[in-house]
């Protein structure tokens, strides 16, 4: 019986220190304001707010990435992906990609829209709702030597050979025929 006691008390306080991302914006969907605004979507395409706590020792920086594995495309879609964001950080605000308001020194790298900034949902017309990944990830390095021109498989690849951990949240938009 006490082993039992022990091994729920241990689960418990680690899960009370994981490393979590969560957003005010996002309650498991997407909406309108974070659809993309092209490619026959007509939303808001603004980068939704995204907060995390526990990050684990040894963090010397963030990266945030946003991917939709549903995407036809054979690869998925990247939609945001944000590097080099200082440990001081623990916010993202709502739109802070169009108002240029992330963190000093953070990059934005190069989207599958083709552009280094916030790229809203817009999955095809009557196709089944596309899961959008949310990942903040706690890097080993300060920097990576990536730049707004950067590629997303190699930012991926930089992006995973530094990860200690990482914090993932999914949400998920459709849209009717």
């Amino acid at each position: 019986m006490k082993q039992i006691i022990l091994t729920a008390l241990m689960a418990s306080s680690l899960m009370a220190g994981s490393f979590t991302l969560e957003s005010k914006d996002l309650e498991g969907q997407l909406s309108k304001t974070q659809e993309f605004n092209g490619f026959g979507c007509s939303g808001e395409n603004k980068s939704p707010e995204l907060h995390w706590s526990n990050a684990p020792k040894g963090t010397k920086s963030f990266a945030i990435t946003v991917y939709d594995p549903d995407a036809p495309t054979g690869s998925g879609w990247w939609h945001w992906m944000v590097v080099n964001i200082p440990t001081s950080t623990k916010a993202i605000e709502s739109d802070a990609s169009a108002k240029a308001k992330l963190p000093k020194g953070a990059v934005e790298t190069m989207t599958d829209y083709g552009s280094a900034s916030f790229g809203g949902a817009c999955p095809p017309e009557g196709d089944k709702a596309h899961a959008y990944i949310f990942t903040v990830h706690a890097l080993d390095v300060e920097k990576l030597d990536l730049t707004a021109k950067s590629d997303s498989a190699l930012v991926g690849y930089m992006i995973n050979k530094h990860t200690i951990q990482k914090a993932t949240m999914v949400s998920y938009y459709e849209r009717a025929k």
